[in-house]
């Protein structure tokens, strides 16, 4: 039990969850604390990017989870992240009442636009807070469990399953970009109010809701790392690395498989959940299977199999999308992706995370090799000048 405790929570594990909880206090107190005159000073609209950027890497690790440990690309994880989302937009539309610009009590503004006449049942439940929590969980979980029950059962593996997660996503889209789907068609949900009595747009929202997105990717590390130090995560690696010799050993894979992706799924949807009231809406363009070839990206970058190596990923390329589109080089900016992701593959293919560990390994066993060698050698010096002695 402490061998595994050790494992779970080791130096690097340690830094990355004090980091994370320093990040969860002080960009809120600074942004609440401070006056906009001092230096230290986080206005508003960082915070609220600051949240995003903790969501993608809450995505980020989902993806690294399944990727980085039991071999699953999948290229349409953006589905369970916009199906958490639209689940927590159907509570915050629920929430707006009669302050919709048409003032109906009942039917979100899109509806009445487009003449429903009635709430559509699957709208219902979503005024209640714990029902929205339910099925932001459940929504994607289920989703990613049939699937994936099909999939893994079918022994559907590689590149063509790949090719099924972005069709899924791709279908999706389609469908959520329908009028008669009841989601909002191509705008979506939007012009939120309030969450939780609280307005969304408030300052001291911003801050609590980018505190709890901290709080949330520091959960779903603290799973991750659990499952994949455990005896069940070294099946997953097996699995990842030789799944017919795992199959032969008697394991079966596909249920292995199938806890860890849809466990993922369910960490996506949580990830996309938190994401709406920080941005403001959700629409069909999250379902684009751009955005999760992008996600893959992030992991590639930081580092698949690290987990850390996710979240660091995520945020950095983010911070250089945001960079590189607000200017002259908005246009290039796919361009710069894209070589980006060819030179890490060619030059950094464990990624930064990943290779920086390699690095440290190698010196590691440089050492212990020179302490033996010098060892052994001050052993056999000491012998030599005994000898004589006899």
């Amino acid at each position: 039990m402490t061998a595994h405790r050790n494992r779970l929570l080791d130096r690097g594990a340690v830094i990355f969850l004090v980091v994370l909880a320093t990040a969860a206090f002080a960009v809120p107190l600074a942004n609440l604390m401070l006056p906009p005159s001092h230096p230290l000073h986080v206005p508003t609209y960082l915070v609220a990017l600051f949240g995003k950027y903790i969501c993608y890497a809450l995505l980020a690790l989902s993806i690294d989870l399944i990727w980085g440990y039991a071999g699953i690309l999948s290229l349409g994880h953006g589905a369970f992240f916009a199906l958490g989302g639209y689940a927590m937009g159907m509570y915050l539309m629920r929430q707006i009442g009669a302050r919709g610009v048409y003032a109906h009590p009942e039917l979100p503004d899109f509806m009445v636009f487009l003449s429903w006449p009635e709430l559509p049942l699957y709208w219902y439940g979503f005024q209640h807070f714990p029902y929205a929590l339910l099925m932001i969980v459940a929504v994607p979980g289920v989703l990613a469990f049939v699937f994936g029950w099909f999939a893994f059962r079918s022994r559907v593996t590689g590149v063509y399953l790949s090719i099924i997660t972005q069709a899924l996503t791709f279908a999706l889209m389609l469908g959520f970009f329908r009028n008669n789907f009841g989601f909002g068609g191509n705008n979506g949900l939007t012009d939120f109010k309030d969450i939780l009595g609280f307005n969304v747009q408030a300052q001291e929202t911003r801050a609590s809701l980018f505190a709890a997105s901290c709080v949330a990717l520091g959960i779903g590390f603290l799973i991750c790392r659990a499952l994949v130090t455990s005896k069940f995560g070294k099946v997953l690696v097996a699995i990842r690395d030789a799944e017919p010799r795992t199959r032969f050993l008697g394991y079966r894979a596909e249920s292995y498989k199938l806890f860890a992706f849809t466990l993922s799924a369910c960490m996506a949807g949580v990830a996309g959940a938190l994401y709406v009231p920080q941005v403001g809406i959700i629409n069909p363009s999250e379902f684009s299977p751009a955005n999760s070839i992008e996600a893959v990206i992030w992991v590639a970058v930081g580092g698949r199999g690290t987990l850390t190596g996710a979240v660091i990923g995520a945020i950095l390329v983010n911070y250089g999308k945001t960079t590189f589109t607000t200017g002259l080089l908005a246009p290039y900016w796919l361009f710069v992706l894209g070589g980006l992701f060819i030179a890490v593959t060619l030059l950094l293919p464990r990624g930064i995370v990943g290779t920086l560990q390699h690095w440290s390994a190698r010196r590691r066993a440089s050492r212990e090799a020179n302490r033996g060698a010098t060892t052994k050698a001050a052993a056999a010096a000491h012998e030599a000048i005994l000898r004589p002695a006899e």
